[in-house]
C-alpha cells in the first residue's frame, strides 16, 4: 500500500485534534472543503473510516484514534528535525489570549520594536491552547493557575490583582460600595472566567445580581467604559483606561489568588537568545507603572 502524502496527514492530524474540519482548515490556512475532501480521500485511499461525521463535529472511528497516535508522532518529529536544522533568526512568535493582547501586548509593541530592532515578533491572539509542536508558537501567555503540563517551563509573569472598576459617571449614580456584599445590588459585566460568580460564591453572597456575560475580559472592560456596569478586571489590563480616566477602581481583591498570567513554553527552549530577550522585556513592563508610550 502506498503512504498517504504528507499534506493528508496534516490534513487528518488537525482534524483528529480539533474534531471540526472548520477550525483544522483555519488552522491551516485552507478552506473547510478542501480539508472535508482531503479526508474523504485519504478514507478512499485507505479502505478505512476514520472520522464520523454528526451534526455538531467529528468523531474518530476507534480505527481513527489508533491511527492518529502514530502519525501525531511522526509528525512531531518531522517538525523537530526541521526546526533543528534551520539556522536561528530572531522571529519569535508569541500566543497570547485576545484580551491581553489588545490591552496590554499591543500598546507596547512599538517599545518593543525601539528596544529590539533585531527581533520580530509575530503576535497570535487565541484562547486556546497552544500546540508548540505545530502551531510554530515559541511561547504563550495564559491566564490560569498551576498545576500545568509537566512538559514545559511555567512561570508566573504576573498575578491577576482582580480589580473592580465602572465608568466615573456609572460610579457617581450607583449605590455606594463598601463591602462586597454591595456588588450584588450592582449590574455586573462578568468575561468568560466568571470571577463574579467565584468571587460572590467565596463571600458567602446568596443574592442573585443582574450578570451581563461576555466571551472576553476586553469586552467586559468596554461595556464598563461605556457606563453599562462593573467589570472585574486584572490590573495589569487596566493602565491605558485608568490614565485616560475612563474607568476608575471601586474595589481591589486583597483575598485569596485566583491564579495570574503565565510564561509557557516546552522544556529545553531557554537557550534562544531571542525568546528570552522576549520573556525580560515582557518581566520588565509588567515591573513599570502607568500607560504605554514609546
Amino acid at each position: 500500500m502506498r503512504t498517504p502524502n504528507l499534506n493528508a496527514l496534516r490534513m487528518f492530524d488537525a482534524a483528529a485534534r480539533h474534531l471540526n474540519f472548520r477550525l483544522a482548515a483555519d488552522e491551516l490556512n485552507l478552506t473547510q472543503g478542501a480539508v472535508a475532501q482531503q479526508i474523504r480521500r485519504l478514507e478512499t485511499e485507505l479502505g478505512l473510516q476514520l472520522f464520523h461525521r454528526r451534526p455538531r463535529g467529528l468523531a474518530l472511528t476507534e480505527i481513527g484514534r489508533r491511527y492518529h497516535g502514530p502519525v501525531r508522532r511522526a509528525l512531531s518529529i518531522i517538525d523537530d528535525a526541521t526546526k533543528d536544522i534551520r539556522p536561528r533568526t530572531g522571529r519569535v512568535t508569541i500566543s497570547v489570549t485576545p484580551s491581553f493582547a489588545a490591552k496590554w501586548l499591543v500598546p507596547r509593541l512599538a517599545r518593543f520594536a525601539k528596544a529590539h530592532p533585531d527581533i520580530d515578533l509575530q503576535t497570535v491572539a487565541s484562547e486556546g491552547l497552544a500546540d508548540f509542536r505545530s502551531d510554530g508558537i515559541d511561547i504563550a501567555i495564559r491566564q490560569g493557575a498551576p498545576p500545568f503540563d509537566g512538559d514545559h517551563h511555567v512561570e508566573l509573569l504576573a498575578p491577576l490583582d482582580l480589580c473592580a472598576v465602572s465608568s466615573p459617571t456609572f460610579a457617581a449614580l450607583a449605590r455606594p460600595i463598601r463591602r462586597i456584599e454591595d456588588f450584588a445590588a450592582q449590574p455586573l459585566l462578568q468575561d468568560a472566567h466568571r470571577l463574579w460568580d467565584r468571587l460572590l460564591d467565596e463571600a458567602g453572597v446568596t443574592a442573585k445580581p443582574r450578570m451581563m456575560q461576555f466571551n472576553q475580559t476586553a469586552l467586559a472592560m468596554d461595556a464598563a467604559v461605556n457606563g453599562q456596569g462593573v467589570a472585574l478586571v486584572p490590573r495589569i489590563l487596566l493602565d491605558a483606561e485608568i490614565a485616560r480616566d475612563d474607568l476608575i477602581e471601586l474595589w481591589r481583591d486583597n483575598g485569596p489568588s485566583h491564579g495570574g498570567y503565565y510564561i509557557v513554553f516546552p522544556k529545553g527552549r531557554d537557550s534562544d537568545p531571542a525568546g528570552r530577550a522576549v520573556i525580560e522585556w515582557m518581566r520588565h513592563e509588567i515591573g513599570r507603572t502607568g500607560p504605554a508610550s514609546p
